[in-house]
């Protein structure tokens, strides 16, 4: 059950991080996706701070893994970064895809090469699953995707970026509890985007629409998305996670569908079918080998 517990909290963070397009569809005409991506991890990275000091956990200097602290944060900030710059360059179908599919796959390399964490064939399958049908869901109907070289790359550096997010943030929780580390590492890479809010129109945030995206998004699609992320990463390897963290675009998918009123078609039924299997696929081996074990 404690595998099953961490898997859990990576699909809640996922669902989470699946309302980021429904939410920012609600949002105010003139606010960009750079200026919500910085409002997004400051007020996180705020709201994980105070949950932290709420449960009473501090930041003991002498013992804090101050490596593995900078590196998440920073590889955060660059994900951001790098994926707004990759969607801006190639598009959004584009940008998403080459984030989508070399993510996972390069987690798990990282987890292996780093961590000794061997995913094995299963983890192979499900993944190659999922992202399959990630990348179907956010194909365009009917149209001609647009690739930009430069823009590729862009996608390229943030996947690598969010990979060496998850690798770094699993050493870091290894020493310390998830509140506050995720808290740290948020606070930093907020701190570490801050100088782009200097560049960016921000009137949004004073409409209520703004204030209510601003909110949504930084309290669940991040404080609590990433605290329910750091619980389950301490409790499965980093491949794992990663994969199951492609819940989030079939989050996406269904609100798009059922809220926003987006078209159903054949591409999006075979994929979110495609996701799904990969999820189960990674779930249900967990559970056959607890109720093997509790008999």
């Amino acid at each position: 059950m404690r595998t099953f517990s961490g898997e859990l909290f990576i699909i809640l963070a996922a669902v989470f991080w699946g309302t980021t397009g429904t939410s920012q569809a609600f949002a105010p005409q003139g606010a960009s996706s750079l200026s919500i991506g910085a409002i997004r991890l400051a007020i996180g990275g705020l709201a994980l701070f105070g949950f932290a000091r709420w449960r009473k956990q501090t930041v003991r200097a002498a013992k804090w893994p101050l490596a593995a602290t900078l590196l998440s944060g920073l590889s955060m900030a660059a994900y951001n970064l790098f994926f707004f710059a990759g969607v801006a360059k190639t598009g959004v179908a584009a940008g998403t895809i080459v984030t989508i599919g070399c993510s996972p796959i390069l987690a798990g390399l990282l987890g292996w090469a780093v961590r000794k964490e061997s995913p094995g064939w299963k983890w192979g399958l499900a993944t190659a699953l999922a992202i399959s049908g990630g990348i179907l869901l956010v194909i365009p109907d009917h149209q001609q995707l647009s690739v930009d070289p430069i823009g590729i790359g862009y996608a390229l550096l943030s996947g690598l970026a969010y990979a060496i997010f998850a690798v770094s943030s699993k050493n870091l929780l290894d020493r310390v509890q998830p509140e506050v580390a995720m808290a740290v590492v948020f606070c930093l890479g907020a701190a570490l985007l801050s100088p782009l809010l200097f560049t960016q129109d921000l009137s949004w945030l004073i409409e209520p629409r703004g204030i209510a995206t601003a909110l949504h998004l930084g309290l669940f699609a991040t404080a609590a998305a990433y605290l329910l992320f750091g619980r389950g990463l301490k409790l499965i390897p980093v491949a794992k996670a990663t994969t199951l963290t492609l819940a989030e675009p079939l989050t996406a998918s269904l609100l798009g569908i059922f809220v926003l009123g987006e078209r159903f078609n054949a591409n999006a039924g075979i994929g979110i079918g495609l996701i799904f299997s990969g999820l189960m696929l990674l779930s249900i081996r967990t559970l056959t080998f607890s109720s093997r074990k509790n008999q």
